[in-house]
């Protein structure tokens, strides 16, 4: 409720700042969103832009022509099928580490203002062997990815009601201050990336100023990540001391009282010249487990607050950014090895075209125990320490040819301090302009069974997919 005061408080600020701005048109109001005043960002290297965007992947200028087709709603949407193959041996799951067809349809219908969006995929798995639905986990046939409703009641205000994909912050698969729920399985047994970002249940308000720029994003229910529990991918489970996987997967008590287990998460930016700066709060929970209940052994969520800032802009010929949070975990956490400690986290980029439409960005990556001599004096006997400081480096390799029609990427996770890694590589092939075909592996890498990614080199898979769009 404490996250609802302060929502209500912002939204009456709001209103009250309103009482004399001029009456505005509901075409203007339409477009308000994207004629913010802010100062435009220099442009990224071609096949980087849509990784820093605030928004879902931009329109193909063909796709609005494929609309319509006579319904009184704008219809568009793929149909895809996908197969992946384990590379090494898991009794603890099927050889096949992936087999789905699935097709999305995105339906939007506009009047007098509002925008209604709705976006569902529909999913035949015969590897997750399981229909019934689950919207919040993302399991059965159906996946509810977005249902919302858009409007601009104010010339400088727009919402976001309902149904939705959230993000921010500068990182590129590293995440800080972005902490909107995220699905790890899909990205680790080879779905197309766009499904990293799972959906938020959530209200968002856009308020925009002649000095700065505010988000608010109210979820009025918790969304945890759709993380890995042992369903899709196997991984360490320290207190069993072993490898846990879909014949006994984790269990986990994660708050779900409307209004009380709420979340709150603000963004308040504007840009210096071609330097866009943002400063960050979120109040909520741990996204993926970050604790656990010694008597029952679920999975727990504890609470969570974190305070962040960034900046990101034009550094000799590409672009460079930071980012740094702090995470405030639960009360009692420093001295209680159950739950995650408090942490600092830093993070600092930097991308540039190396060559004629070839991109390399590289970032390092911080995380710190704030309360190390605590939990190394908490830790029961036999567990083995975590380090107080975690490395971790990134580097992508984008490479287009054939008119842009070809894509090879490649993007390796590096940890110094865990000596462990994991290697994503993708080919893609746009056969016409609405379809395309593409292949790719997920390789985990490490010297130890448990460290972060060494617990999933028996998930290295191999996949290959097609998708038609319409």
């Amino acid at each position: 409720m404490k996250n609802l005061s302060i929502i209500l408080l912002v939204a009456a600020l709001s209103f009250g700042t309103v009482a004399s701005a001029q009456e505005m048109t509901v075409q203007e109001m339409t477009v308000q969103e994207t004629t913010a005043p802010e100062t435009p960002l220099p442009e990224l290297p071609e096949g980087l832009e849509d990784l820093f965007s605030d928004e879902p992947l931009a329109e193909t200028p063909e796709e609005p022509a494929r609309r319509g087709g006579g319904l009184p709603f704008d219809l568009s949407g793929f149909a895809e099928g996908r197969f992946g193959l384990r590379l090494q041996d898991d009794p603890l799951q099927k050889d096949i580490s992936l087999g789905e067809a699935r097709l999305q349809l995105d339906a939007e219908k506009s009047w007098e203002g509002f925008t209604l969006n709705l976006v569902s995929d529909f999913i035949l798995d015969p590897v997750a062997d399981d229909y019934d639905i689950d919207l919040e986990r993302g399991r059965g046939a159906v996946d509810l990815r977005e249902a919302n409703l858009v409007f601009s009641p104010l010339d400088f205000v727009d919402v976001k009601l309902g149904r939705q994909i959230l993000t921010w912050g500068t990182g590129d698969l590293v995440f800080i201050n972005d902490l909107f729920p995220k699905d790890w399985n899909s990205f680790f047994i080879g779905r197309d990336t766009e499904y990293l970002k799972a959906p938020s249940d959530a209200l968002k308000v856009s308020l925009f100023f002649d000095a700065f720029n505010v988000n608010v994003v109210y979820t009025p229910r918790f969304d945890a990540d759709r993380f890995i529990d042992g369903h899709r991918v196997s991984f360490f489970d320290a207190m069993r001391g072993g490898t846990r996987g879909r014949e006994a997967p984790l269990r986990d008590l994660r708050p779900d009282d409307w209004f009380s287990d709420d979340e709150l998460a603000v963004r308040l930016y504007r840009s210096f010249g071609a330097y866009e700066t943002a400063l960050y709060f979120y109040s909520g929970y741990w996204k993926s487990p970050g604790g656990l209940d010694p008597v029952s052994g679920a999975a727990l969520f504890p609470r969570l607050d974190v305070y962040g800032a960034s900046m990101r802009g034009p550094v000799g010929a590409g672009i460079g950014a930071v980012e740094l949070g702090y995470y405030d975990s639960a009360d009692g956490a420093a001295s209680n090895p159950l739950i995650n400690n408090s942490e600092f986290r830093f993070l600092v980029s930097y991308e540039q075209e190396i060559g004629t439409e070839f991109t390399a960005a590289i970032q390092y990556y911080l995380e710190r125990k704030l309360d190390y001599d605590a939990y190394l004096a908490s830790l029961p006997a036999g567990l083995r320490a975590e380090d107080e400081n975690r490395h971790l480096i990134t580097l992508r390799l984008t490479k287009l040819l054939m008119n842009q029609d070809l894509t090879l990427s490649l993007f390796n996770f590096y940890s110094p301090s865990d000596e462990d890694g994991y290697l994503r590589l993708n080919v893609s092939y746009k056969l016409r302009d609405n379809l395309r075909v593409e292949a790719g592996g997920n390789l985990f890498y490490g010297r130890f069974p448990d460290s972060f990614f060494g617990q999933f080199e028996d998930a290295s898979n191999l996949y290959t997919g097609l998708r038609y769009e319409f």
